[in-house]
């Protein structure tokens, strides 16, 4: 596959959040109407391709990406979000990060019993949020068909956290 327009607009941020990481910004992706198009586009046939009947996105720059796919699909467009955003009934999950902590949560309603889910964010780092986000659209009845990422960070094994499922990541550092 030749190289994506985001590939080189993607850039290193040194020392973000904290000293010794190296942070990957996808921000100057957003700002590029082909680059950003590219990605939804690349990420939509893959969710087709696995069947998707609800697109589900993980607060926040999943959302960025998450609702063009539904709306490519004509599919739902389901937010797992952080712990306390969403107003009406929902279920939790917590997940390990390097030190403590987080939970992402779904309203009760938001996947029906057998619908396949495909669960969409910018980034797969350690996977922990992404398995969380699977837990959920299982405890709700659904399948989860696949995970799609613009970016996978390698080096930090997310895959590890995501075996069994099918993941599409556009970028791979």
């Amino acid at each position: 596959m030749p190289e994506l327009i985001a590939q080189s607009l993607i850039r290193d941020v040194p020392d973000f959040p904290k000293p010794g990481i190296l942070f990957k910004d996808i921000a100057p992706v957003l700002e590029h109407p082909a680059a950003l198009q590219e990605a939804v586009d690349l990420l939509a046939e893959d969710a087709r391709a696995k069947g998707a009947e609800a697109i589900v996105g993980i607060e926040s720059r999943g959302f960025v990406f998450g609702a063009p796919i539904a709306l490519q699909l004509g599919v739902p467009f389901v937010m797992a979000r952080k712990l306390g955003k969403l107003p009406y009934d929902r279920i939790s999950e917590e997940y390990a990060l390097e030190y403590g902590t987080n939970t992402v949560e779904m309203h009760s309603d938001s996947i029906k019993t057998g619908q396949l889910a495909y669960v969409v964010d910018d980034l797969l780092a350690t996977g922990g949020t992404a398995a969380a986000a699977a837990r959920l659209v299982e405890r709700l009845g659904g399948k989860v068909c696949g995970f799609g990422f613009m970016v996978e960070l390698t080096f930090l094994e997310g895959r590890s956290a995501l075996r069994g499922y099918p993941i599409k990541a556009l970028i791979e550092y």
